[in-house]
């Protein structure tokens, strides 16, 4: 009897996704005795003329990370989708934009201005930056296209389940893989972790007073934390209450603020929106302009509040005149 068929593919993020698929240890030699890897292009010598070559609908399951920011991403995905039985939105960026959809503030003009030009270790005098054809020697060479905006995988092909976190926890990770292999697998498009607040599972909320209120916010380094104290207490913003359980409370174990990475649950339409939301019912302050005083103690509210769900945000990305709404 054959052994189902699955697939790795890595997009736009940092490639903790694929050592988060290393850190299940052990645990590896179960995957790779129970199934067959077909292409793995990180870990493995996999072509993509290999996938090309396989029936549709041939590989049981694919789990892809990242956001699709270029085009050859794109084109990978529509593959794999039409080669794969099953697609997991692996990790944050897959899941709902990651870090690198904060790009969406910018665009590709922009973007590559700063990091072609401007910055202060640059010296381009020329002002070269990436072409997507360039002819060398009478051949024609071709990079992918860099575009405007930065989507989360759903936004591109049809996404069966979602694993989140930067990066997926290994138990989520096994157990979704065998969810998969016994066939037991919940309604499609389930997040496959628990769907409450991580403040619901976190040790700390019970140091949290009955009525919370806040006069100003520190950032984690300008004061000694208090490993056993709810942060948002203690003036530090932790997206907690506007953000899914399952990680185990890494962050919080490590006596650090949750910083969003699982998303919202399924009750809430926009993450930045749902914090901002709990942010402004703590802030025990009434006058403008001490409430203006205390806000300007956020350093990059935008990128603090969506720093992992920007393309999956109402607001998705910054409206600018040089992108046109049907513009990639």
């Amino acid at each position: 009897m054959s052994k189902p068929k699955v697939a790795f593919y890595w997009c736009a993020s940092c490639g903790g996704c694929e050592e988060a698929v290393v850190d299940l240890a052990e645990n590896i030699l179960k995957v790779v005795e129970a199934v067959d890897i077909v292409f793995w292009p990180v870990a493995l010598d996999f072509k993509r003329k290999d996938i090309e070559a396989m029936p549709d609908k041939s590989i049981a399951v694919t789990f892809i990370n990242g956001a699709i920011r270029l085009s050859e991403q794109e084109e990978m995905v529509k593959l794999l989708r039409k080669k794969s039985q099953l697609i997991v939105a692996f990790g944050s960026c897959a899941h709902l934009g990651g870090v690198p959809g904060l790009a969406n503030f910018w665009d590709r003009e922009s973007i590559f201005n700063r990091a072609y030009k401007t910055t202060p270790s640059t010296h381009n005098p020329e002002g070269i930056v990436p072409q997507e054809k360039v002819t060398v020697d009478g051949k024609e060479l071709t990079l992918p296209k860099f575009y405007n905006t930065v989507f989360r995988l759903d936004q591109i092909i049809d996404v069966d389940y979602y694993l989140p976190g930067c990066a997926p926890p290994p138990d989520l990770v096994m157990n979704a893989i065998n969810a998969i292999l016994e066939g037991k697998l919940p309604p499609k498009g389930t997040v496959l972790s628990p769907n409450k607040s991580l403040c619901d599972d976190c040790k700390r909320n019970e140091t949290k007073p009955e009525k919370l209120t806040i006069k100003e916010i520190k950032r984690p380094h300008e004061i000694m934390l208090d490993p056993e104290k709810c942060f948002l207490a203690q003036g530090v913003i932790c997206m907690g209450p506007a953000t899914r359980t399952g990680c185990g409370e890494r962050c919080i174990e490590a006596n650090m603020p949750c910083r969003g990475c699982f998303g919202p649950t399924d009750q809430v339409i926009d993450q930045g929106a749902k914090f901002l939301s709990v942010l402004a019912s703590i802030i025990d302050v009434n006058d403008e302009k001490e409430i203006e005083k205390v806000m300007d103690t956020i350093v990059d509210p935008a990128g603090t509040f969506y720093r992992f769900s920007l393309p999956s945000s109402l607001m998705r990305r910054k409206r600018m005149p040089s992108v046109a709404d049907n513009e990639k």
